[in-house]
């Protein structure tokens, strides 16, 4: 079936400014930018540190703490979010003067995720005063709880969306919390807890702190390669906020002030420090981070992230790309079986079409790949995917991805409202979730996602639709603006990259790595070259001469020459009728 390709209608006025490109401030336009203001990423428009809830809390417990040199562990989650905000607390505790800081991660293996009491004991053997948590800890009620009884002060830092009922820690600060007045609710964990860094050292500040203790204040902002990284790699909505955020964290990598860690990161990625944009730490950086969790333990990832020394930092890097190729190549292998079982249902009589949600298991699958195979099936199949492997016994671990119009943390709430015997555990966002549940539940919770997710789409929703800035001139596919669209970023989640689509003539196509397609294509004559990812032509006519293409302008870098090249995103054959 063919995607319906939707062009984006403009929320705003476009910016009119000599200094804009045209068809850049029509592209800003359709995402609701109203003045060249919101695109000046100082740190100047940054939101306020006041705005955000618990911050007078967290300060009074952590200038207590650092007066007595009390022991903090800080307790991450395993993806790149997690460590990377593990990482920012860890150096920016240090920074503003705090000698004891240790940190824990749970290996998702043994422990699952966030602060539970098995977490709380196994952190006891460090000896703390106080916990903090980093990217969870909103959900962990057991776990406050057994901290609190073992004589403990906890700090919560968390994003995720709270339940009815919070935890019993001495501060809790998260942006979306039901009363918090913090206008974005977009942050990271990363982001909030460098708003936590940020109100700590306004307040040391304010006392006079660093001026008694013959130290000097530290400059925060430093810490911003992770901020950027981190924000990028959890796949947050860029607002506004979260734009300075990156942008000014991208800049510092690129004029290389940022930490030996994504140094390293960067040389295995084969990507030029000097121009990295946003989709580099989302597509090539934050996987590689994400295998340590995925595969083994995130203490290597965060362990690259606090290395101070090139060598250590290139040693953990290496590890860390080698672990993403074994995830690579365990996620083709899910992949296959996921596909093989769904042609094998379709052959047995299952109408997929009218599937408004794909759930599938299989004892053998990895529980640390099973959110990337759901991500793929999701964008294959245009409709919300839950993937469950074992955890322990009879108990399943899921992962979920949804799609726009489907809120899947809200669509488990209600499932565990209407089913409250199913689901054991829950938690996440709007586009992605995670779940525990008995295996004996299993085909009750299918059936159940499926009426739920059916009252939020219809069947025209199934058949896959893209958004595109419309067709561009023969003139304007050009690496002028190429060079321009990527200069103008971040661009990711929630604020995308320009995409556009048209009909082009097919002057050569090729196979390359035995699933790329490699093109020559032309406009009016004028010559292009592309390449689709994935994409091959075996069931395409030998005489094709035309094709419809969603694609986006790319610098192409090769042996110091750079040069145009479409990025396809959807490619398919195009009669001329």
């Amino acid at each position: 079936m063919s995607i319906q390709i939707q062009q984006r209608q403009s929320a705003a006025e476009g910016i009119q400014s000599k200094s804009i490109h045209p068809v850049l401030s029509a592209v800003y336009a359709a995402r609701g930018v109203q003045a060249e203001s919101e695109l000046d990423y100082s740190l100047d428009h940054l939101l306020g540190l006041q705005l955000l809830g618990g911050i007078s809390q967290s300060n009074e417990i952590l200038y207590a703490a650092l007066q007595t040199q009390q022991k903090i562990v800080i307790v991450a989650d395993f993806d790149a979010d997690g460590a990377t905000s593990c990482a920012l607390a860890m150096r920016a505790l240090r920074m503003l003067g705090f000698q004891h800081v240790d940190f824990i991660v749970p290996n998702r293996f043994e422990y699952g995720y966030g602060l539970t009491p098995e977490i709380v004991s196994l952190a006891l053997g460090k000896q703390p005063n106080l916990l903090i948590t980093v990217d969870n800890g909103i959900a962990s009620h057991e776990g406050v709880a057994a901290a609190k009884a073992a004589g403990l002060q906890v700090i919560v830092t968390d994003h995720h969306l709270p339940a009815a009922t919070l935890p019993d820690a001495d501060a809790i600060i998260n942006p979306n919390l039901h009363d918090d007045p913090f206008p974005s609710k977009m942050l990271a964990g990363v982001g909030v807890i460098f708003y936590v860094m940020l109100a700590l050292r306004t307040y040391l500040r304010d006392i006079d702190w660093f001026t008694k203790q013959g130290i000097q204040q530290p400059n925060l902002a430093s810490l911003l390669d992770l901020v950027a990284l981190g924000t990028v790699a959890d796949v947050v909505p860029l607002d506004f906020n979260n734009r300075i955020l990156v942008a000014q964290g991208l800049s510092r990598i690129r004029a290389n002030h940022c930490i030996p860690g994504i140094r390293a990161l960067l040389t295995f990625c084969r990507t030029a420090q000097d121009q990295v944009v946003a989709s580099d730490l989302g597509f090539i950086v934050g996987p590689r981070l994400n295998a340590a969790g995925r595969l083994q333990d995130m203490s290597i990832g965060i362990q690259c992230l606090l290395a101070d020394d090139e060598a250590v930092a290139m040693r953990l890097a290496r590890q860390l790309d080698d672990l993403n190729s074994q995830r690579k190549d365990i996620e083709a292998e899910m992949q296959q079986q996921a596909l093989d079982v769904l042609h094998k249902l379709e052959q047995d009589g299952l109408d997929l079409t009218t599937q408004f949600a794909i759930t599938l298991f299989d004892p053998g699958w990895h529980q640390g790949v099973i959110g990337i195979l759901a991500s793929r099936l999701k964008e294959r199949y245009h409709r919300p995917v839950v993937i469950f492997a074992r955890d322990k016994g009879e108990t399943l671990k899921g992962s979920a991805r949804s799609v726009s119009g489907v809120h899947i943390r809200d669509v488990f709430d209600t499932i565990a409202s209407q089913h409250p015997e199913i689901i054991h555990k829950f938690g996440g966002h709007a586009m992605a979730a995670g779940l525990s549940m008995s295996l004996a539940h299993l085909d009750t919770f299918r059936q159940a996602l499926n009426d739920e997710i059916a009252r939020h789409l219809n069947q025209e929703d199934l058949n896959g639709r893209i958004l595109t800035d419309g067709e561009l001139t023969v003139q304007d596919i050009s690496l002028e603006l190429a060079e321009i669209i990527r200069q103008s970023g971040p661009w990711g989640q929630g604020f995308p990259e320009p995409v556009f689509h048209g009909v082009f003539d097919v002057i050569n196509r090729r196979i390359v790595g035995e699933k790329h397609l490699k093109l020559t294509l032309a406009q009016d004559g004028k010559l292009v070259d592309a390449i689709a990812f994935n994409t091959i032509d075996t069931d395409w006519p030998e005489s094709l001469s035309q094709v419809r293409v969603v694609y986006r302008l790319d610098v192409n870098e090769f042996r110091a020459q750079r040069n145009l090249q479409l990025m396809i995103e959807n490619i398919e054959p195009h009669m001329a009728s």
